[in-house]
């Protein structure tokens, strides 16, 4: 593949948005990562804006130029995996959406090369090495490993594309359900922040740091039950930044049962109350998050698209130990909070 040249110019729904995420969504093959590489190796040109002005974080204003030399990508070495099993929630021409179960990790990475839900996604479809970049070919968003629930994986470069811009724009619908620690007097509240690296624990995230913090995180949370020692919450999100509601509730100082590494993993008092709630919390072996409800608009036709998954044995276990049989009911996309 010889390099391909794209020239941009930036329309007013654009307008304010970072360069890296403009290229990301207005060009197919670069993520975010790899358009921020090719800012640093000077393969961006933006006219009347200097080139020592050129970083990723850079906002771009209506009416600029933009050219982008479109760096060959390397040959593909992933590698299909025929063994998986995927729940396939919805299938068309142009895209997937996908339950992903908790445990599997989305594209590889370090510690993870392969057995990853791209390389299941390629033996289902080997045509998506072409969709995407290289290294994460359909994705659009992700969801961590030891969290469950709905992707949406386009099968199409323009499917790709028209998905990212509305990532992007923050118009996609997404919303979670947890098991937070303690009880949440609020019974609704949106917690907004920067977004992050901690720093002094680099695989975690803080809204409580400078570094990134023109970046916005924004979580919508809203608390259906209360037990003795959890709470039931539906969390709907306006952006969605790397561990953004686990970082977010356990700022609030209610983290995710089970998630060790935000501090859902605790010692508790003893009671005749707490007893039980205890027992049930011990169950789970990951965080208690589901990302269980999924609307977007049809890259093609522009039809309002809705999904919704139940949530897995696991959590629906832990749920209605803690909350009762009927907790495990949630809100539809169509139900406002």
């Amino acid at each position: 593949m010889n390099e391909e040249i794209f020239n941009l110019t930036v329309d007013a729904d654009a307008a304010g948005m970072r360069l890296d995420a403009l290229l990301q969504t207005r060009v197919d093959a670069l993520s975010r990562a790899r358009a921020a590489q090719h800012i640093a190796a000077g393969r961006v040109q933006v006219e009347g804006v200097a080139a020592r002005r050129l970083k990723p974080a850079l906002r771009v204003q209506e009416g600029w130029q933009v050219t982008v030399r479109l760096e060959p990508p390397p040959p593909s070495e992933l590698e299909p995996w025929h063994d998986a099993e995927l729940t396939i929630v919805y299938e068309d021409d142009d895209l997937l959406v996908i339950d992903k179960p908790a445990g599997l990790v989305v594209h590889p990475g370090a510690g993870h090369p392969d057995e990853t839900l791209v390389n299941a996604l390629l033996a289902h479809l080997p045509e998506l090495d072409e969709v995407g970049a290289p290294e994460r070919p359909g994705l659009v968003h992700r969801i961590d490993k030891d969290t469950s629930g709905l992707l949406v994986v386009s099968k199409t470069p323009v499917a790709h594309a028209r998905l990212a811009a509305d990532f992007a724009k923050h118009t996609i619908e997404r919303r979670y359900v947890a098991v937070a620690l303690g009880k949440i007097a609020a019974e609704r509240f949106t917690v907004e922040s920067g977004h992050g690296r901690h720093p002094r624990d680099r695989r975690r995230f803080s809204g409580k740091t400078r570094e990134g913090s023109e970046r916005r995180a924004v979580s919508h949370v809203y608390v259906r039950a209360r037990s003795a020692m959890a709470s039931l919450v539906v969390v709907t999100l306006e952006t969605g930044r790397t561990h953004q509601i686990r970082m977010h509730l356990a700022e609030r100082g209610h983290p995710i049962v089970g998630d060790v590494l935000y501090g859902g993993v605790r010692n508790h008092p003893r009671t005749p109350a707490t007893i039980p709630e205890i027992a049930a919390i011990g169950r789970i072996e990951r965080q208690a998050l589901h990302a269980y409800a999924l609307g977007f608009h049809h890259p093609s036709s522009g039809e309002m698209m809705r999904f919704h998954a139940a949530m897995p044995d696991d959590m629906a276990a832990l749920v209605q130990s803690l909350f009762g049989a009927d907790a495990a009911a949630l809100p539809s996309l169509e139900h406002t909070l």
